[in-house]
């Protein structure tokens, strides 16, 4: 039968909905879902579940202030919110506004930035910003953090410091890879002195990941595209854990998605690890129930929204009626959702 956006449906409580995140980052719960079994425990117990010789891969993109606040010359009102960079004075930008910018108009966000509208593709706009100063620059001194829709508050300092990672390093992300905020540097240093190896990539998370799945039949959906790289490291990293019978692990979606998007699909499980290969790519890939993991055992992740590809996602690793049993058991042990909220431990479904 084939999927379809209700099947991936369910009834959320409000107030379940983390608007703020735990005094400490280790300080969420964690539910463990393995052989279709379900334990409570805190995050600060993940090292029991993990043995030397695992391979923890992070995603260590850096959140952007890509929210933008400004006017056109009429005094219309204009939102944006940057999608990518594509050089030092020009970004991709999404923009909300009562009329569409043109090619040539001009625009001020924050009072300070004067940008040019160059060229519309598709949902988003080309924009060239003024001035001596790169995009980065502008956005770190003008732009506001683009927290997530279900987040009701304004961005201020404490966000500034939670919603991104301890291990950020590449900017470049208009939303944060939230499983990654659970960690903090008592609880990387406890891994690494266990003997579990740290690796990193960078997937660039887009603002396709908040936009809504609108394709009844799955089949139809086009996936938004993100940029990520690979270093040579973690692709050795990765072959070292194959060969002694460890598990690699992926800190969240994103990290999955890139490292699923650099194996080769319709091969072995073998050739797959064999052909993963370090460098940059763009993905695109859309995984739903069905799909083949050739790279990941088990995924740390963040309770994710009704409906969306990255619930399609953690379905088709554990399994669609696993998933359903671990949201409900979430929802009646009143875990906290999305961004800010608690996490899962979850083993990959036999294949």
């Amino acid at each position: 039968m084939p999927l379809t956006l209700q099947d991936f449906d369910y009834a959320l409580p409000t107030e379940l909905i983390a608007q703020f995140p735990a005094p400490e980052r280790a300080a969420s719960r964690l539910l463990r879902l393995a052989s279709e079994s379900l334990s409570d425990h805190r995050f600060t117990d993940l090292p029991q579940f993990l043995r030397p010789g695992d391979v923890l891969v992070f995603n260590d993109t850096r959140v952007l202030k890509a929210r933008l606040y400004g006017a056109k010359a009429s005094g219309g009102k204009i939102e944006a919110l940057v999608e990518r960079v594509t050089g030092a004075h020009e970004a991709l930008v999404q923009m909300r506004t009562s009329h569409p910018p043109k090619p040539g108009m001009r625009l001020t966000f924050d009072a300070a930035i004067e940008v040019e509208v160059l060229e519309r593709r598709g949902d988003l706009y080309l924009l060239r910003f003024g001035g001596s100063a790169s995009v980065y620059e502008l956005l770190e001194r003008h732009g506001h953090l683009p927290l997530p829709p279900y987040i009701t508050h304004a961005d201020g300092e404490a966000d500034h410091a939670r919603y991104q990672t301890v291990y950020a390093q590449h900017p470049g992300a208009v939303a944060a890879p939230t499983a990654g905020l659970h960690f903090d540097e008592p609880m990387l240093t406890r891994l690494r002195d266990m003997g579990v190896t740290l690796a990193w990539l960078t997937l660039h998370v887009g603002a396709g990941t908040f936009q809504p799945v609108r394709a009844s039949n799955l089949a139809e959906h086009k996936m938004h595209s993100e940029s990520y790289e690979i270093p040579p490291a973690t692709v050795e990293a990765v072959a070292r854990a194959r060969a002694a019978g460890r598990a690699v692990i992926a800190v969240g979606t994103t990290s999955l998605r890139a490292l699923e998007s650099a194996a080769r699909t319709g091969v072995t499980r073998a050739e797959a690890d064999r052909s993963l290969r370090s460098g940059a790519g763009e993905t695109d890939l859309f995984i739903t129930p069905g799909y083949r993991f050739h790279v990941v055992d088990r995924l740390i992740t963040n309770f994710h929204l009704p409906k969306s590809t990255l619930l399609m996602l953690v379905s088709a690793f554990a399994g669609m009626e696993t998933m359903r049993a671990a949201y409900t058991h979430a929802i009646a042990q009143r875990y906290r959702f999305f961004s800010y909220g608690d996490a899962m431990l979850i083993d990959r479904l036999p294949q």
